[in-house]
C-alpha cells in the first residue's frame, strides 16, 4: 500500500504526542537513504526512523537500533551540526500532502537561538529527507536534485524550498459537496481512479474502500451511476475526512489468506474483523509492516550490487579466456616453423641467397613442403629466422597455459561466489561475501565499515538427534570444515558444481565403524548439499560425501576449495521437508 497522506496524518500526531519539545541527542545514517533520530523527551528515549528509499519511503517510531558506517556520511554530519542537541518545536503536515516538517530550535556559532526545518517528502521515488533553515532556504539534503534531474524543482544548497503541489489535485479536507460531486463527475474513469486522482492524499485502497462502504462497485464509471450513489460515495468521503480532522485514527494491518496484504489507520469496511490485525500506534503499525521489507529491500540492493561487479569481472575474464585460447591454438603451430628450420638446414645447402622459395620433403609425413624463404639471406639465417619464431611461440605457449589457467581458475571462483550470493539471506552473509572478494583483491575494501554481527553456518537437528551443519559461503565453509568439524564427521558436497560444505557431526569422535548413522541421516545431509548448491533446481543430483579427515586443502588454494580423492557417492533431492529437519538459531 501506499504511505498516503491519511497515514502521514495520523503518524503526524503521534509523532506531535510523543516527540514535541524533545531534543535530539544522536543522529546516525545508517544506510544511504536512511536518517535515525534518538530523541529524549519527558525522561523517555524514542527512536525515529526515517528511509527516502525510492522503493521503500517510510517513516516511524521504533525501539530498533541499527548500526551505523564507523564514518558518518556528510549529510549526517551536517544534521548533527544543526540538530544534534536542537530541541523540536513543532511537527506539521501542510494539507494532506506525503510530507512531515520538524521544526528545530538550537544555539548558533555565537549563541543565539536559530531555527532549521528538517522535512522528510514520503513520495515514491520522489522521496527526500531535506534540511532547510528559517528562511526556507535549503541547507542540504539526503538526495540532491540538479536542473538536469528535475524540470520542475531543484534541491541544492542556496535554493529555495517549495513542495510541488500538484494543481489539478484538490484539498480533500477543504471540499463542499458540490465541488466534490462536480470533480467525480468529470471523470471518464473509474469512480475509484476518479478519487484518488482528484484528491490529495487519498491511495488507490482507501477511494476503493470509500466506494464500497457505500454500495457501489469503484469499477463504475460517473456516467453509470445516478445522484443517490454519488451522494452515497460522498457520505462515506466525509466520514473518511472526519476521522482525520477528529485525529481519530485506528491503525491495522489487513491479511488475506493469513498474510499481511495492506495497512489502514482509518475504518474499512472491505475487509472483515477476523482478517484484521489492530495496533495501539501508527508506528507499531507501520514497523510491522515494513521492517521485515526495509531490511529485505537493503539486502537486496547490496546483493544486486555486488551481482552487478561480480557479472562485470566475469564477462571480462570470460573475453580474455577467450582470446588467451585463440592465442594458444594459434602457437600450437609452432612445430611447423621448427621442421621448416631444420629443412632449411638439411636441403639448403645448395641456395645463393637469391631464392624466395625452397621445396622439400617433409621426413615426418614424407610429402613435399614449400617453404617461404626471405630473400637476400642465407641458408643458416632463414633457418635461425624459423628457429627464433619456433622458440617464441613455445614460450608464449607455455606462459598462455598458464594464464588461461590461472583465468579458469578465477571464472570457476567467481561463479561459486555468485552461487552463494544468490543464496544469501541476511546482510551478515552479503557482507562475509564482499570482505571475501576485497581480500581476494576483486572490488574494493570499503574505507566505511559497519560493525555487523557475523553470520554463522545454518544449524539442523535430525528427529533422532544429529546435528548437521551448513555453510553459507566460503568464510563459512572453511571455518566449518577444518575447524569446527572433527576427522570423524561426515562431509557432503554436491558433485562438480559450486556450494555449500555440510558436516554432519558423529556421536562419538572415536568412532571407527564406517556406517554409523541412520540412512535418513546421509540422505538428509545430501538433500542440503543439493538444495545450497548450484544444483537446487534440479530434481535429483550426486552428492560426494566422506570423512572429514579425507578432505583436504591445497597451500595457496582460494577460501572454500578443497581436495578429495576417496569418496562415497549418492544421489540426492533439495526436497528437504521430508525429513522434518530443526533448524537451531544461533
Amino acid at each position: 500500500m501506499a504511505f498516503d497522506g491519511i497515514t502521514v496524518s495520523a503518524l503526524t500526531k503521534e509523532l506531535n504526542d510523543k516527540l514535541l519539545q524533545g531534543r535530539i541527542s544522536k543522529i546516525s545514517q545508517p544506510e544511504k537513504n536512511e536518517i535515525l533520530l534518538l530523541i529524549k523527551n519527558e525522561g523517555e528515549n524514542y527512536r525515529l526512523f526515517i528511509s527516502a528509499s525510492a522503493s521503500l519511503p517510510v517513516m516511524y517510531l521504533t525501539e530498533e537500533n541499527k548500526p551505523s558506517p564507523m564514518t558518518a556520511p556528510p549529510f549526517c554530519m551536517l544534521l548533527r551540526k544543526y540538530l544534534q542537541g536542537a530541541r523540536i518545536t513543532e511537527i506539521s503536515q501542510p494539507g494532506l500532502e506525503r510530507v512531515i516538517r520538524i521544526k528545530c530550535e538550537h544555539l548558533n556559532e555565537m549563541g543565539d537561538v536559530c531555527f532549521h526545518v528538517l522535512t522528510v517528502e514520503l513520495m515514491g521515488k520522489h522521496s527526500n529527507i531535506i534540511l532547510t533553515d528559517d528562511k526556507g532556504i535549503v541547507t542540504d539534503s539526503i538526495k540532491r536534485v540538479s536542473a538536469l534531474m528535475s524540470s520542475v524543482r531543484e534541491v541544492l544548497p542556496g535554493k529555495e524550498y517549495f513542495i510541488p503541489f500538484t494543481d489539478d489535485r484538490a484539498d480533500a479536507l477543504n471540499t463542499g459537496d458540490e465541488k466534490f460531486k462536480e470533480i467525480v463527475s468529470a471523470s471518464n474513469e473509474s469512480i475509484d481512479k476518479a478519487i484518488y486522482k482528484s484528491f490529495t492524499g487519498i491511495s488507490p485502497f482507501i477511494a476503493g474502500d470509500m466506494c464500497l462502504r457505500a454500495g457501489v462497485d469503484p469499477r463504475k464509471t460517473p456516467k453509470d451511476i445516478d445522484e443517490s450513489e454519488i451522494k452515497q460515495i460522498r457520505m462515506s468521503f466525509c466520514e473518511t475526512v472526519d476521522e482525520i480532522n477528529r485525529k481519530s485514527f485506528t491503525p491495522c494491518i489487513l491479511k488475506e489468506n493469513g498474510r499481511m496484504k495492506d495497512y489502514c489507520v482509518t475504518g474499512v469496511k472491505s475487509y472483515n474483523e477476523d482478517d484484521k490485525v489492530r495496533f495501539e500506534s501508527v508506528s507499531e503499525m507501520l514497523y510491522c509492516f515494513y521492517s521485515t521489507k526495509n531490511k529485505s529491500e537493503n539486502m537486496k540492493q547490496k546483493g544486486t550490487d555486488l551481482k552487478k561487479k561480480i557479472a562485470t569481472i566475469l564477462e571480462r575474464d570470460i573475453k580474455k579466456r577467450d582470446l588467451q585460447a585463440k592465442q594458444l591454438e594459434d602457437s600450437n603451430k609452432r612445430d611447423k616453423y621448427r621442421i621448416y628450420g631444420e629443412l632449411i638446414n638439411t636441403y639448403g645447402y645448395g641456395l645463393t641467397g637469391d631464392e624466395t622459395v625452397l621445396m622439400a620433403v617433409d621426413y615426418m609425413t614424407g610429402e613435399e613442403v614449400k617453404i617461404p624463404l626471405e630473400k637476400g639471406k642465407t641458408a643458416g639465417e632463414n633457418a635461425k629466422k624459423y628457429f627464433d619464431k619456433y622458440s617464441k611461440l613455445r614460450r608464449t605457449a607455455e606462459a598462455v597455459a598458464i594464464q588461461l589457467e590461472e583465468t579458469d581458475r578465477e571464472i570457476a571462483y567467481l561463479e561459486n561466489i555468485s552461487t552463494f550470493l544468490a543464496m544469501a539471506e541476511t546482510e551478515g552473509e552479503i557482507s562475509q561475501i564482499k570482505e571475501e572478494l576485497s581480500a581476494n583483491g576483486f572490488i574494493r575494501r570499503s574505507k566505511d565499515k559497519v560493525k555487523r554481527e557475523k553470520a554463522k553456518p545454518l544449524h539442523y537437528t535430525t528427529p533422532d538427534g544429529y546435528d548437521i551443519y551448513v555453510g553459507k559461503n566460503n568464510v563459512q565453509n572453511d571455518e566449518l570444515t577444518f575447524k569446527f568439524a572433527s576427522g570423524n564427521d561426515w562431509w557432503f558436497h554436491a558433485k562438480g558444481v559450486p556450494g555449500s560444505h555440510v558436516v554432519v557431526r558423529c556421536s562419538f569422535a572415536n568412532q571407527a565403524e564406517e556406517w554409523d548413522m541412520p540412512d535418513e541421516v546421509f540422505e538428509a545431509a545430501g538433500a542440503l548439499a543439493v538444495k545450497y548448491s548450484k544444483n537446487s533446481a534440479l530434481e535429483k543430483a550426486e552428492v560426494d560425501y566422506l570423512r572429514r579427515k579425507n578432505v583436504k586443502k591445497p597451500a595457496g588454494a582460494q577460501p572454500g576449495f578443497v581436495v578429495y580423492y576417496t569418496n562415497y557417492s549418492l544421489v540426492a533431492s533439495s526436497d528437504t521437508e521430508r525429513f522434518a529437519l530443526t533448524m537451531v538459531k544461533s
